[in-house]
C-alpha cells in the first residue's frame, strides 16, 4: 500500500528517493534466496519509516492524515489513530441545483435517518433553502426554510411523545425556533423579558440548545450577552444561568450546549468558546467544573456511547473519553488561512472550521464547517 503523510498544512511522499534507497538496500543486503518478497520488505520498511513518524505527531497532540489508495486506485484519507481511526469524504453531502450552501452551521439526523443540514445560503443561490434534507446515503431529498436564511445556526432534533421536532437557533431573527421536522413552524421565542437581562432585544443572540431528561431545554445566548437560559417543554422560563466573566459560573460566549449522562447524574456541558474552555454545570445552574485539555474554541457537542464529539473552531474535531480526556484530535488543520478560500484550496484532510457535527446512527461522524462557500464532511469509522 502506497502511504502519505500529511502534517500541519504539508504533506510528506514516502515513494521516491526513499523508496529508491530502500529497493538499494533490499538488493546489496540480501541474496536472491535470502529476499522473503520486496513487496513485503517494502511495505514493513514502510510500516517501520510511519511508525518511526507517529510519536512525533502524538507528542503534537495530532494524528497524521494518512492518503492511501484502494484497489480501484482511488485515494483514501485516513484520519486519527486506532481505535478512532476514520475515512474522510469531504463534500460528501452537496446541495441540488440552484441551491448553494452558505456558512454550513447546523446538522441533524433524527430517528428515520434523514439528516437535517442548517446553512445561511449563498448571496449567489437562487434558491432561498436554509434547511437542506438527505436521506442516510447522502441523497438529497428536499429543502425548505427561506425564513432562515442569514441566520440559521443552531439545529438538533428531539423526540417528544410519539413526535420530533427541530429546535432552530436564528441568530439574524435572534430567535429559537420550533419546527416540525417538514418545516411547520409551532412557536418562536425571542429574548426573556422574565430574565432581567436585558434592555433590548438587540443584546441578545441564541446560538444553540441543548435537552434535559426531564423535557427541559437550555438556549445558550452565545452571540449576545453571555448567559444560558432554560425553559419548561412547554417553554415556560425557568431561569438565568451563568453572567458574563471568565471566573466559575461566568462564560464569555456560550457557543454550545449539551446534556451529558455519562457519569450516571446529568450535568449540563457548555462550550465557553471565548474562555476556550468546556464548563460544567449541575442541571439547576451550579458550577461544577472546567476541562482545558485540549480544547481552543469548542462549538458544540454530541454524545454516542462514552464519547463526546467536539467540533472546535480553531480547525480541528476532537473526540473525548467520559473523564473528558481528549482521546483523538482528527483533521488538525490550525492554523488555517482558508476561510475565504476557493474549495479547491482546501487541504484534503484538513479541516478550516468547524462549527458543528454529530454523529450519525451508523457511528460515522458529520461536521460541517463556518466557510462561505459551506462544506460537509464525513468521518466514515474505518
Amino acid at each position: 500500500m502506497v502511504g502519505v503523510l500529511a502534517y500541519a498544512g504539508a504533506v510528506f511522499t514516502i515513494p521516491g528517493a526513499f523508496w529508491d534507497f530502500v529497493r538499494h538496500l533490499s538488493e546489496v543486503s540480501m541474496s536472491r534466496s535470502e529476499r522473503i518478497g520486496r513487496r513485503g520488505f517494502l511495505s514493513g520498511v514502510g510500516a517501520l519509516a510511519a511508525g518511526a513518524m507517529a510519536p512525533r505527531f502524538l507528542a503534537a497532540g495530532r494524528a497524521p492524515v494518512v492518503r492511501t489508495q484502494d484497489k480501484s486506485g482511488s485515494a483514501t484519507l485516513r484520519l486519527g489513530a486506532e481505535p478512532h481511526v476514520y475515512e474522510a469524504r469531504h463534500d460528501w453531502l452537496t446541495p441540488p441545483a440552484g441551491l448553494k450552501w452558505g456558512d454550513t452551521h447546523g446538522v441533524c439526523q433524527d430517528s428515520q435517518g434523514r439528516i437535517y443540514i442548517g446553512h445561511t445560503v449563498h448571496p449567489d443561490s437562487e434558491r432561498a433553502d436554509a434547511i437542506a434534507v438527505f436521506d442516510p446515503e447522502g441523497k438529497f431529498m428536499t429543502s425548505w426554510g427561506a425564513a432562515f436564511r442569514g441566520g440559521a445556526h443552531g439545529l438538533d432534533v428531539r423526540r417528544e411523545g410519539a413526535d420530533e421536532f427541530l429546535y432552530h437557533c436564528d441568530i439574524h431573527r435572534r430567535l429559537v425556533v420550533k419546527t416540525s421536522l417538514d418545516g411547520e413552524v409551532l412557536w418562536e421565542k425571542g429574548f426573556p423579558k422574565e430574565s432581567g437581562k436585558y434592555e433590548k432585544a438587540e443584546q441578545y443572540c441564541p446560538t444553540n440548545v441543548a435537552f434535559a431528561p426531564n423535557g427541559d431545554f437550555y438556549v445558550g445566548d452565545g452571540y449576545g450577552s453571555a448567559y444560558i437560559h432554560q425553559y419548561t417543554l412547554k417553554g415556560e422560563y425557568l431561569r438565568t444561568i451563568g453572567e458574563p466573566g471568565a471566573g466559575p459560573g461566568q462564560l464569555n460566549c456560550p457557543h454550545g450546549l449539551w446534556v451529558d449522562e455519562r457519569g450516571g447524574e446529568a450535568r449540563l456541558v457548555v462550550a465557553d468558546r471565548g474562555n476556550r474552555r468546556l464548563q460544567t454545570f449541575s442541571l439547576d445552574g451550579k458550577h461544577l467544573g472546567f476541562v482545558t485539555e485540549g480544547m481552543r474554541m469548542p462549538c458544540h457537542f454530541k454524545i454516542r456511547g462514552e464519547l463526546m464529539l467536539i467540533p472546535d473552531l480553531e480547525s480541528v474535531v476532537t473526540l473525548v473519553d467520559r473523564e473528558n480526556k481528549v482521546v483523538a484530535h482528527l483533521g488538525d488543520g490550525h492554523p488555517s488561512q482558508l476561510r475565504g478560500a476557493a474549495r479547491e484550496q482546501f487541504l484534503p484532510g484538513k479541516f478550516i472550521h468547524p462549527h458543528s457535527a454529530t454523529f450519525l446512527a451508523t457511528g460515522d461522524i458529520l461536521v460541517v464547517e463556518w466557510v462561505p462557500i459551506g462544506r460537509v464532511t464525513l468521518l466514515k469509522k474505518a
